[in-house]
């Protein structure tokens, strides 16, 4: 018997031999399959890496347009008679406070790129920050990510001085009034100041070297920075291959998930479209940054009302709420009013911030990779510490805007003031100590649910006379979640001496080593042991449903296992 094969699709002989051309001098063809079968785990919360790369392109594209026509010169022209706005002819203004306005009013589809370079600034560090935050609250930072986790830390900073100089090349009042800010910054550091303030502004502030400058760093290093980070980020992630969340069958060793090509590949390029239009629609529609209402930059101005980019708005509110002071200390003046809120505080949360991966490992001395995420409940101190953070965020981010609550809502400006003040140390711990709560409460709530089930609301009479609710036991893929993770324990130090009298060197540093540990892992919720729950089913106190409905305790108990 024969049966005849319906022919394949025709092949373009000049695709065929493109790739037959790559294959036999690249091996296209093993990379391609490869990547293809590389499989990722499916979550919401892993878009967020992947909002803040789109925005990234759409950047690069939006800021290539943009260089064509700015030009970054600090020279003194008068506006043209005759050009848009009519506010701002016949007024002195440097060029590149000109080639803004020609590119806003005279170039076709520039005002709508400036507006979608801006928005698609603010949403690339806004999804870089919260793709962070995610990697904090469920452990992907562990081990084998470190590395990878100081390589987005680099690409986060990298960003804020992106933001920061792309900011300041309009050369109007704002962007200008943030310059003087920086360079107020600068000179506060003792000593080096005032030579970092005249290398970066190459003499006596403004200047006319510092928009050239920044020109350069904006459109050179710091992308090519930022390009060369997401390549080695991109590296890492396929290398190690991607965590993913507690589940049925996922574990350390396995990923379970979508193979690359065709499937992610296909949402993946969809996801982009989408993100590109929503930044598309974003620049069309939300007008930002109009720099003709603010006018060129003059230093005896300041615009009130002035509010940076969100990114740096929690810079404003702690310079806003540091008193002024200052002390004299060998003839020199330390303007603590402006070194402790702009570079101590600053430094001190970045510095520890990228190097909390290591902290970690300090304290838990765990030397296993790590694949599955937590769930932040699993880890209420690190939890609490997060939010502890976040909640000093929100105030200075408040505090930087101080005027304008008072304006909006008829309030005192002073008294606003001392609540911000008053609340950036009391907040975070309250926020630490109830999200810690919080996360114990959560805990105890999983353990109730492994060993007695999901209340029904039925309430049934047995033979006897007594009363009981009904509850309906967990299936396996929810007990998984809920049993699977192991807590953290507190670290076990040798006694101070051993056996012989001989006291043991090192040992002063394990014991803070301890406290520390004692600190993140002492309070603690265990999770519900497979011989708890077979007790627990043994004594009835898992109430399951009448045999009659299709429930069979020993059978739960049989797959508990």
């Amino acid at each position: 018997m024969t049966t005849d094969l319906a022919p394949g699709p025709k092949v373009d002989p000049k695709i065929a031999a493109t790739a037959d051309f790559l294959d036999t001098r690249l091996g296209i063809s093993k990379m391609f399959k490869g990547l293809g079968r590389k499989l990722f785990p499916d979550h919401w919360s892993f878009l967020l890496g992947e909002i803040a790369l789109y925005s990234f392109i759409v950047l690069i594209i939006s800021g290539t347009f943009l260089t064509m026509f700015f030009v970054p010169s600090m020279n003194e022209i008068h506006y043209p008679h005759d050009a848009l706005p009519v506010t701002m002819q016949g007024q002195p203004m440097s060029e590149a406070f000109a080639s803004t306005l020609n590119l806003s009013f005279h170039v076709r589809g520039g005002l709508f790129m400036r507006q979608l370079h801006h928005w698609s600034a603010l949403i690339f560090v806004g999804a870089m920050v919260i793709h962070m935050l995610r990697i904090l609250f469920t452990g992907a930072f562990r081990k084998p990510r470190e590395l990878n986790y100081l390589v987005g830390f680099l690409m986060l900073i990298a960003s804020l001085l992106a933001g920061l100089t792309g900011y300041s090349l309009p050369d109007d009042v704002l962007s200008g009034n943030g310059l003087r800010i920086t360079d107020g910054v600068v000179r506060s550091i003792p000593i080096i100041g005032s030579y970092l303030s005249f290398m970066v502004f190459g003499g006596e502030f403004p200047g006319m070297d510092v928009i050239p400058r920044m020109y350069a760093l904006h459109i050179l290093f710091i992308p090519g920075l930022i390009l060369a980070l997401v390549a080695v980020h991109l590296f890492l992630v396929f290398w190690h291959k991607h965590t993913q969340y507690p589940g049925p069958g996922r574990t350390d060793k396995n990923v379970v998930g979508f193979p690359l090509f065709p499937i992610y590949v296909a949402k993946a390029g969809g996801f982009f479209f989408i993100v590109f239009g929503i930044l598309g629609l974003m620049g069309a529609t939300m007008s930002i940054n109009n720099v003709w209402n603010y006018g060129p930059f003059d230093p005896a101005l300041v615009g009130a009302g002035a509010q940076p980019d969100w990114y740096m708005l929690f810079l404003e509110g702690s310079l806003r709420l540091m008193p002024g002071w200052e002390v004299v200390i060998g003839g020199f003046t330390l303007s603590l009013n402006i070194l402790i809120p702009a570079v101590v505080v600053p430094g001190l949360l970045f510095t520890i911030l990228g190097a909390y991966p290591f902290i970690h490992n300090l304290v838990t001395k765990d030397t296993g990779e790590h694949h599955v995420l937590d769930r932040p409940r699993n880890a209420p101190t690190r939890t609490a510490i997060i939010v502890a953070v976040l909640s000093a965020f929100f105030v200075l981010l408040g505090a930087g805007s101080n005027d304008l609550i008072a304006t909006h809502f008829s309030l005192s400006l002073n008294a606003i003031t001392w609540a911000f003040r008053v609340l950036f140390f009391v907040l975070p711990v309250v926020a630490f100590i109830v999200t810690k709560r919080v996360c114990f409460g959560l805990q105890r709530k999983d353990r109730e649910l492994v060993l007695h089930g999901h209340e029904t609301g039925r309430v049934v009479r047995f033979a006897s006379g007594e009363y009981a609710e009904v509850h309906q036991p967990l299936d396996e893929f929810e007990r998984w979640v809920l049993v699977g993770p192991q807590r953290d324990r507190p670290l076990e130090i040798e006694p101070a001496e051993d056996a012989n009298g001989v006291r043991r060197p090192g040992h002063a540093k394990e014991l803070r080593r301890q406290k520390l540990s004692r600190f993140f892992y002492e309070d603690r919720v265990e999770p519900v042991t497979p011989a708890e729950l077979a007790a627990a089913h043994a004594t009835g106190a898992h109430d399951e449903l009448p045999a009659s409905e299709g429930r069979d305790v020993h059978e739960l108990e049989a797959r508990s296992h």
